[in-house]
């Protein structure tokens, strides 16, 4: 994808992913009232996903554009596009105790790259040089780029909703993650 769908897909992403964070859909529906017929405050769930939208914003609009960085340095798609990358950032927030979502916007990076675009990546650079992608992918400067990476924005959300709601919260800190994993894989 070009700058414009990583900015597009980041700012979407920090919106989505502000309404999966701040909303608990266990609680019964906003407008007619939760459990027990307690109606929640629609001024405070909606103030609440603002601040948590514009605390997103940053960290994952970042992370969506960082490894296009490799475009000045190194090779394109290959250099800062890479599953050994990922690894660092999604270690980074265990580590030294920020950036903890700068990791959503690199990932989705790379599925959009992967998903989208008809080149791909090299997910294991420096190891192989081989890119990966889809045959479905879009030229970048096609006029169906900003659709597909809405498309792929969309999907992406579902699945991080999906380990939200359902795996473990994605505010939970690594090591807590890590937790629960290793009780689920009875470890």
């Amino acid at each position: 994808m070009n700058k414009e769908g990583h900015v597009l897909n980041g700012a979407l992403l920090a919106v989505g992913l502000g309404v999966i964070l701040t909303i608990d859909p266990t609680t019964g529906s906003l407008l007619s009232g939760g459990e027990g017929g307690a109606s929640p405050d629609l001024a405070t769930v909606a103030g609440d996903t603002a601040w948590m939208v514009a605390e997103l914003s940053l960290p994952v609009v970042l992370g969506a554009l960082f490894p296009d960085v490799d475009t000045a340095f190194g090779r394109h798609r290959k250099t800062l596009h890479n599953l050994p990358l990922l690894v660092v950032f999604v270690a980074f927030p265990y580590l030294f105790g920020n950036l903890q979502f700068v990791w959503i916007g690199v990932a989705t990076h790379y599925v959009l790259d992967v998903l989208g675009s008809k080149r791909g990546i090299a997910l294991f650079y420096p190891l192989s040089g081989k890119e990966y992608g889809f045959p479905t992918g879009v030229a970048t400067s096609s006029r169906w780029a900003n659709p597909v990476t809405v498309a792929v924005t969309g999907v992406e959300l579902l699945a991080l909703a999906l380990v939200h709601y359902y795996a473990f919260a994605l505010d939970t800190s690594l090591a807590d993650a890590g937790n629960v994993f290793r009780t689920a894989m009875g470890v």
